[in-house]
Parts: C-alpha cells; structure tokens; sequence
C-alpha cells in the first residue's frame, strides 16, 4: 500500500520548504493540497489532533443561513462548498437544510426567491461544465417550495425509515413544527451537514501516509523572524509536554492560526485589521425524537431576541444548537476589533478562559437549557430534550472591517508570508489554491512542477480513506473532546440518500 500511495505522489524535489502554522480547518487543507503534490510541508500545530479549532456543523453551499451577504458571497461559498465535498466526500452529512420565516420576522420568502433562482442556475452551469459537480443532487431541486397545505398532507404519512424522495426530509418537521407560527411556503435547500470531527479524521489519516508533509503537534510557535542573509523564516516552536524548543527555516511560511493570526502578525510587525468573534453552539439529546430530521432554521434578526434559531441533527437523537441571540450563540461583547499598536484582537479574559480551560458547569447548563427553550418555541415537543455535552465553542475571525463578512481566504503581506483568513470553513480548499498560485508567481514552484494539477484538485492519497476508517477515528476524536460519539457518526449513508 505504501509503495503504490509513494508512486503516486509527484516529486517536485525543488528544495522549496513550506511552514504552515496551524493546523485547523484551513492549515490542513492546504498541508495536504500541497503534500499530494510532493511539497515539502511542515504543518505545526499547538493542539494533540488536527481540526480542533472552531466548530463546524454547515457546508454553506449557497449561503443560505446569511440573508445579509451579497449574492457574490453566495455564490462563491456555494462553488467552494462543491469543491470541498468533491475532495473530503466522507466528511459530509448528506442531508438538506429547511428555511421557515417565522411569522415574527419582518422578511418574506419572496425576497429569498431572486437569489436561490441565481444560485440554482449558477449550480446548473457547474454540472454542465462537468458532471463531477453534481454533488448537491439534481440542480433543478436545489431548492424546493412546500406550502402549508403540502405540509399538512406530509404531517398525516408515516414516518420514513429512509429517504427516497426530497419530501420525505419534511415528514418529521410536518408533524412536530408548530405551522401556526411559520410564513409559508417553507424551502427546502440542498446545503448539507459537515463534520468536524470526520475532517479532523480525514486529514490526520491522509497526512499519516504522506511523505512531504511532516506534522507536529503538541508544538506552540514561540517566534518567527525573517532571515536577511538567507531571505527564509526561521520559526521557533515549543513542545508543550517538555518545553523542549526547535527550530526550523523555510522559504515560505503560512499563517494559518485562527483567531490568533494576529499574534504571528505581531511577531513580524505586519499590520493588518481584522475582528474576532467569540461564538458557541450546544449539545442537547432528544430522546424521544422520531424520524429522520433535516438541518432546521428559523429565520430572524442577528442579535435582537428574535434571532435565527438552528436546529442541526445527528444520529441517536442528538442535535448541535444555534440561537443567534446575545444568551444562546452570541456574547455581550464577543465581538472585538484589533487596533493601531497590535494585529491581535483582544477578547476578554473570560473568553480566553472558556476556549483554553473550561466553562463553568452552570453556565453550560442555562445556555444548553436556553437553547433548547429557544428551539421549542417551534417544535414543542423538544423542550423534553436535555443537556448532552460541553458547548462546542471558539473564535472566528473576520479580516477587514465588515462583521458580516462570510467569503474570504487569503491575504499576504511582503514576501513568502500568507495568512489564511476564512471565515467559513469551506473555503479552505480556496485558500491553498491562492496559496499555490503565489508559490508559482514568487518562483518557489513551478509550473512544470505541478502540471495539470494547478487548474484541478488532486488528492488521490485523501481520497483513498475509507468510510470505516473514518468513521472509527472521527468517533475517538469525539471522545477525547468530550462530546458524544454521535456527532462523529455518518448522518447519511450512501444508500439512505434518495436515487433520482
């Protein structure tokens, strides 16, 4: 197996040594994307397991959950969102999300209706340009509409045990939403499901069988200067359970460390403005759910008691909650901006606190229960849900001066230095084709080096993982963070998902 994963890897064998810092969402991406070209890589990363950062629970392909961002936004999450579930299939839960207007927002669905018709067409063009990109099912039923009446029609069927057709996603909900409080019709839009834990499997597995790329973890950088004689980086780093220090040099480093960009940024006297946002969603366990759930959003003003409200199921009777409201998702002063003298935005202590050791158990408790509360206003019978975990949390960062920013990927100042900049997740795979055009324009790669892989996403190693072997790593990565082994589960096998 070995022999034919290193026949498959080309050499490029141009010396060029790449230094990526952190090892995220974003830094294992671009770790193996250049990997599988035969890059040489090194993917530092402070944690004792990839993906351990922010979570992530949604494949944003077509920006749906955002009514503020643009239509160019939307589009570009909804190509990014192809991209990624092309190269990470194993990682995605194959499972529509439900958009209802409750009857308290001030929107209509009309006024969604112009941009789903875009991104529909937009979806279109892709799989006519080429076959590969029909990974979000039939483009004509990107996004469907069910009026009151077709819904009230579901809500009287039984139950079903898999799903054959997109109308058998809305059985449950038909039955357990309170249509009373909904504007109608409801859409139904193909934006799946994506797991953290099985990405976070996914790269530490392929990155195992990939010569170029060298991980280490448990390992903190402690300094990067640039080197005048030599115009390479020399990046310090710590080993967190000896405190033993290395160093090492590299032509080109990427900056790939989250919310704390800005301490790298900071190290180098490399100006830039950006936000951070402290955010979390919680766990509950309903244990008298039935039937098969889609993604569930309820529309509303981000901020205000109103706001959106995200119901994301998994197997078991688990779900991952959302309430964009100041005592669910959102905090009093979560959102911080850097300013003139450091890159590094700074949130408060009791933030920081709750991402590097642990929430207070009663506070875990009262926003779990409020969360639950919040999502029963819709769905009354899921007040009998109950805390489940610790919340997944963390800090999201936003480059720039616009919160409502959803689209971005990288940025670069001076020479061979890159900062990874996504806000969401699917646009990592974005970021490290970026980054590899840059490697090309500096003259550290070149085009005869990487070939036809430039223009296409080629990871054969990563593609090589198994369903199985997925599935039994992202299930002790989930129990090492504590959450439930059913957040790590595949939502839906392949034949569960509805044959057109």
């Amino acid at each position: 197996m070995n022999e034919i994963l290193t026949t498959e890897q080309p050499l490029i064998n141009s010396g060029t040594k790449i230094g990526i810092l952190g090892g995220g969402v974003a830094g294992s991406t671009i770790a193996l994307r250049f990997a599988e070209l035969g890059i040489d890589t090194t993917l530092i990363e402070k944690g004792d397991s990839l993906v351990n950062g922010p979570p992530f629970c949604h494949l944003h392909a077509g920006g749906n959950l955002y009514r503020e961002i643009s239509e160019q936004q939307c589009i570009t999450l909804l190509e990014q969102s192809i991209d990624t579930a092309k190269v990470f299939p194993h990682s995605v839960n194959y499972r529509p999300t439900v958009i209802a207007l409750p009857k308290t927002d001030q929107g209509e669905v009309a006024d969604l209706l112009p941009r789903l018709i875009k991104l529909r067409e937009r979806y279109a063009e892709l799989v006519q340009q080429d076959i590969s990109n029909k990974v979000l099912g039939d483009p004509e039923q990107y996004f469907l509409l069910f009026d009151r009446k077709a819904l009230e029609n579901l809500a009287k069927r039984a139950l079903p045990t898999q799903v054959k057709a997109n109308e058998d996603w809305l059985v449950a909900f038909a039955q357990q939403v309170d249509l009373d409080k909904l504007k109608f019709p409801v859409l139904l839009v193909q934006e799946y499901g994506w797991s953290a834990f099985r990405m976070a499997a996914i790269t530490t597995l392929a990155i195992e069988k990939l010569l170029c790329c060298h991980l280490k973890l448990n390992s903190q950088v402690v300094n990067v200067e640039h080197q005048v004689s030599t115009e390479k980086w020399r990046v310090t780093y710590k080993n967190q359970q000896d405190d033993s220090q290395q160093q090492t040099d590299f032509d080109y480093v990427i900056n790939a460390c989250g919310f704390k960009s800005g301490e790298i940024d900071d190290m180098l006297h490399a100006k830039r403005e950006r936000m951070v946002e402290f955010k979390a969603a919680y766990v509950a366990h309903w244990s008298k759910c039935q039937g098969l759930w889609p993604e569930v959003v309820f529309y509303g003003e981000r901020g205000t008691p109103n706001g959106m409200a995200q119901l994301t199921p998994y197997p078991d009777g688990y779900f991952q909650l959302h309430g964009m409201t100041q005592d669910i998702t959102l905090f009093d002063k979560g959102l911080v901006a850097s300013v003139e003298q450091s890159a590094q935005p700074k949130l408060s202590a009791r933030f920081i606190k709750k991402i590097e050791q642990q929430w207070p158990e009663q506070v875990v408790n009262d926003r779990t229960v409020g969360s639950i509360e919040y999502l029963a206003q819709y769905i009354t019978n899921f007040s009998q849900a109950s805390v489940a975990a610790k919340p997944m949390f963390g800090a999201q960062q936003i480059p720039g001066d616009d919160a409502t920013l959803r689209a971005a990927d990288v940025s670069f100042h001076g020479k061979h230095y890159a900062r990874t900049e996504i806000v969401k997740a699917s646009s990592a795979l974005t970021a490290a084709d970026v980054i590899l055009q840059n490697l090309l324009d500096v003259g550290l790669v070149s085009s005869a080096q990487v070939g036809e892989h430039l223009s296409d996403h080629y990871f054969p190693v990563t593609l090589q993982c198994s369903e199985a072997e997925v599935t039994n790593k992202a299930i002790k990565y989930a129990r090492q963070r504590d959450y439930p082994a059913a957040l790590a589960k595949n939502f839906m096998l392949a034949d569960f998902m509805f044959s057109e």
